[in-house]
């Protein structure tokens, strides 16, 4: 996988950048300048990131991932991952036939509904899962593959299904490890 050089990095003009930031050069970024990148974060190949986004530090975006922020922003806390496949919005249009879908059509025909993302520290997000506007996913939550994430999680939960349904607790043990990486970092 090739990566954006550090020129190539600074001449997209993203609001922020931290260090050691790897982003594919098969990557696809709209509106960098709305865009806030914590440290050793990583987008892979074929990602679509877009309009408002905070990703923290040590994220990862697995190859072919859309991050969709418009105006209403997505944000993923320190050490979230996107596995292949994942799509997260931050606004839809209405399906209810009362009124025209399209990017083509005029907003005084569309109802579009924009409401912020976010993802706290600690989430995991697995292949082809679906999170939709509005949806906090809570500390240390994981979110099983091709999961529709409609409704915003408890903390330290095991989601899966189409609608998310909380399966189970999520252990705690990955506290310890982050804590113990961290120290090592700074050392």
């Amino acid at each position: 996988m090739g990566y954006l050089s550090e020129s190539a990095l600074e001449e997209l003009n993203f609001k922020s950048l931290g260090q050691g930031v790897k982003i594919s050069d098969k990557a696809s970024i709209y509106n960098a300048e709305l865009m806030e990148i914590g440290d050793f974060s990583r987008v892979d190949d074929f990602c679509v990131l877009s309009g408002k986004i905070v990703l923290g530090r040590y994220c990862h975006v697995a190859p072919m991932c859309l991050i969709a922020g418009g105006q209403a922003g997505v944000e993923l806390r320190d050490f979230c991952g996107l596995a292949y496949g994942v799509k997260v919005l931050a606004q839809s249009d209405d399906y209810s036939g009362e009124t025209m879908v399209s990017p083509l059509v005029p907003a005084k025909y569309k109802r579009e509904l924009f409401a912020s993302v976010l993802l706290e520290r600690q989430v995991i997000v697995g292949t082809n899962s679906v999170i939709l506007p509005g949806v906090t996913v809570a500390e240390g939550g994981a979110i099983g593959a091709m999961t529709l994430v409609a409704k915003s999680t408890e903390p330290w939960g095991i989601y899966v299904g189409t609608p998310a349904r909380r399966l189970k607790a999520r252990k705690k043990n990955l506290n310890e490890l982050e804590n113990r990486f961290l120290q090592e970092q700074d050392a």
